[in-house]
């Protein structure tokens, strides 16, 4: 899809579809206005007849409007002025790109320059449209004999706000197509199934990034490889698989060679059956997004590549799938982790915690600025924060602030959770040095714990998106969360 900035007057503009905002009860924007005066007050007509009357999202389209040059105008709610703020307004243009995507313009023009989002710029405005754009127009086909029909649309454009510089608003609208185009990346891998989305092939999959960007440099791990390394944690994780697990080592140079980088590591579980502790039979087909960690790391990757970033940043992929078997980790088994420290698995089905921790103790090779591990680790996240939030739980104070403000700000939420002292005995082992869970309450903050054991060497934060990542039910399918949040984190950073 192409973005544009495009200056005239919403009467002269020569579109399929022209976009103008209508206020709750009726008011309209400063483009509406036009084009309510030239349309012989066509748009008073619609609101007066109660058809729409201007609430938050609410779409309608008018087909050959008079005094237009575009061929359809659509109408599209703005719910009161007075809260318009970051997320109504991207409320409202999302609802709008699916009103267009759900007809046949190969154009749209968002007359939109007279909008005032309360707390962001104009080119806050371009950037989102466009990342709403990309993720609004996505469309999984891989395993459909039958195939979606793709939008029409193919090109869309904005007014520019009176004083914004054009060449920042092309910039946002370039950044927020790289955005969405990295949510939906990740969105796709989380969709596939189990049995084509393997380790091997997320492998393929990063190798690909990096054979397309020369600031990428790319290296697959084997298992013999991590058995040298000694990651006995990671691999006792795929010991019950046919599939041969992965370490996945994303390498991108923004900045000068010496300068340290800022890594991201995910959870990449391609399959989760549990192990030996199996899970019940009921809702495991969803686990094949328990690689949604990864996907979001690897999305984050392209992303950052495309927008040419100047920092260095390191993405690191442990990347198993977790089967029963006569080869599998049982129940009561001890592992040796990369770290030199003994885990005793005492349950097979917390195993996203057994791959982190081996990947952690790699990334420290890398003396980074900052680590944030991204992984759908527990049940208990979902209970305490259900979909709408992600699980923070960090080490350090300020990384914690940043990553909220950063949520805040990229409308990909997360909140804090405690790393207290009080929780760790609840990690002692009778046999080992630590035991891979900590019993029946506080699952997640447990499972932080045991990960922090194995951050001590640097700033850590740990996401767990076990509740964001996908949603169940008629609309299954995987969120591409936190994308958008660590490339606005990774953004702000300096190198």
């Amino acid at each position: 899809m192409k973005y544009s900035i495009k200056v005239g007057a919403a009467d002269k503009i020569n579109s399929d579809c022209i976009a103008v905002v209508v206020w709750n009860k009726g008011g309209l924007s400063e483009e509406a206005q036009l084009a309510d005066k030239v349309s012989n007050k066509g748009i008073s007509k619609i609101v007066r007849s109660e058809d729409f009357t201007g609430t938050l999202g609410q779409t309608h389209i008018v087909y050959n409007p008079i005094g237009l040059k575009s061929k359809r105008l659509l109408l599209i709610g703005g719910g009161e002025i007075k809260k318009l703020d970051a997320k109504n307004a991207s409320r409202m243009l999302t609802a709008g790109l699916k009103a267009v995507f759900a007809s046949n313009a190969a154009s749209v023009h968002f007359a939109v320059a007279s909008l005032n989002v309360k707390d962001e710029t104009p080119a806050w405005v371009c950037q989102r449209l466009a990342q709403e754009a990309e993720t609004a127009s996505y469309r999984y086909n891989t395993t459909k004999s039958t195939k979606s029909k793709a939008v029409s649309a193919n090109l869309i454009s904005v007014s520019p706000s009176k004083g914004a510089r054009r060449k920042s608003l092309e910039e946002a609208l370039k950044s927020g197509s790289a955005i969405g185009a990295g949510i939906n990346r990740a969105r796709h891998l989380g969709n596939l199934p189990g049995n084509i989305c393997t380790p091997s092939y997320l492998a393929d999959e990063a190798a690909a990034i990096g054979n397309k960007h020369s600031s990428m440099k790319v290296k697959i791990l084997g298992e013999k490889q991590m058995s040298r390394l000694k990651m006995g944690s990671l691999l006792s994780v795929s010991a019950g698989s046919a599939e041969e697990a992965k370490l996945i080592v994303m390498e991108y140079k923004g900045a000068k060679a010496d300068s340290k980088p800022h890594v991201l590591v995910g959870k990449g579980v391609t399959f989760d059956t549990g192990g030996i502790s199996l899970k019940g039979g009921g809702g495991m087909d969803e686990m094949k997004f328990d690689m949604c960690g990864a996907a979001s790391v690897i999305g984050v990757m392209a992303t950052v590549a495309q927008l040419k970033l100047p920092i260095n940043i390191v993405g690191l992929v442990g990347a198993v799938e977790n089967m029963p078997s006569s080869t599998a980790t049982k129940p009561g088994d001890i592992v040796m982790s990369m770290a030199g420290k003994t885990i005793e698995v005492l349950n097979t089905d917390a195993e996203g915690r057994l791959v982190l921790c081996d990947v952690l103790t790699y990334a420290e090779r890398y003396q980074p600025r900052s680590v944030i591990d991204i992984a759908t680790l527990t049940g208990a996240a979902v209970a305490t924060f259900g979909s709408h939030v992600s699980a923070l739980l960090s080490n350090d104070d300020k990384l914690t602030e940043e990553l909220i403000d950063c949520g805040k700000r990229s409308l990909d939420r997360v909140w804090p959770l405690p790393l207290w002292e009080e929780y760790q005995p609840l990690l002692n082992s009778n046999f080992a040095d630590i035991a891979n869970i900590g019993g029946p309450r506080a699952g997640t903050i447990t499972a932080a714990c045991f990960l922090s054991r194995f951050a001590e060497k640097f700033k850590w934060a740990h996401l767990d998106i076990a509740g964001s990542a996908w949603h169940s039910g008629a609309q299954k399918g995987a969120t591409g969360r936190p994308v958008a949040l660590l490339v606005e984190y990774l953004s702000q950073q300096k190198a």
